[in-house]
């Protein structure tokens, strides 16, 4: 298959960005696809929730973005399907920093262009800067992960807008894969209105995978685990390999 880059994003935090980052990793590295995760966040939640160190690497995506390093030489593995390219709290000062760069919004592209994996799936930081400008710029496609909650719909609007103008500055053939609700309670009826209006908004671009609220998926991080090494038998678990399947499937047909 050619090579697929995802962006996850969400501008607000707390919607289990890295949580859907990781973990879909993971699933579709098991089901035999290559993929890379780049932590583009200065928080590197997705580095230490893959049960790496984060405060004591040799290079992370801050020195691939401004050439003190190739992605090549940067990238760890996980295992034999699943890469990471590393974050810390080195990349906070990126955003700065980038304002001077000629060609600023490109510079993850070119950084990961030559790299050769099913997937690149960019974990994005919860903002709308320059970073995340970076992850449009070389993504294929947005995935947004939407927390079943009262302000779920607050800040979409602006969301989208931005992906729009990334569009239309730098990069024309950006799509919206689809909108994954995440930290579901079946038990309450907001997360099914909330739900409602969201497939009433986003129509086809919903996955029919819903991620629920669940501790198991919540815990996994402090270890350093995905759920398939946490517990694979968990509601989480099950509702991640499930949703991994219908993205693939997704890209397959796109």
């Amino acid at each position: 298959m050619p090579k697929t880059i995802i962006a996850v994003l969400n501008q607000k935090g707390g919607v289990g960005k890295t949580t859907t980052a990781i973990n879909l990793g993971a699933y579709l590295a098991r089901s035999g696809r290559s993929v890379l995760v780049c932590d583009l966040d200065p928080q590197g939640n997705s580095t230490s929730g893959l049960g790496i160190n984060k405060n004591d690497l040799p290079a992370t995506v801050y020195d691939v973005l401004f050439g003190r390093s190739k992605a090549e030489a940067t990238t760890l593995v996980i295992n034999s399907k699943l890469s990471l390219l590393p974050s810390n709290g080195n990349l906070a000062g990126a955003e700065v920093e980038l304002v001077a760069e000629s060609g600023r919004e490109h510079k993850l592209r070119t950084a990961i262009d030559r790299l050769d994996y099913d997937y690149i799936i960019i974990d994005c930081p919860p903002s709308l800067g320059l970073l995340t400008v970076n992850a449009l710029a070389a993504a294929d496609s947005v995935l947004i992960p939407v927390q079943a909650e009262y302000y779920a719909l607050e800040g979409l609007s602006q969301l989208l807008s931005v992906i729009t103008q990334v569009r239309q500055a730098v990069n024309p053939n950006l799509d919206i894969l689809g909108v994954l609700i995440t930290l579901y309670d079946n038990r309450n009826s907001l997360s099914a209105q909330v739900k409602k209006e969201l497939e009433a908004y986003f129509d086809q671009k919903m996955f029919t995978t819903v991620i629920p609220r669940n501790v198991r998926l919540a815990e996994a991080p402090s270890f350093g685990r995905t759920i398939i090494e946490h517990d694979k038998w968990s509601k989480g678990a099950r509702a991640y390999k499930a949703f991994a399947k219908e993205l693939d499937d997704r890209v397959a047909n796109a």
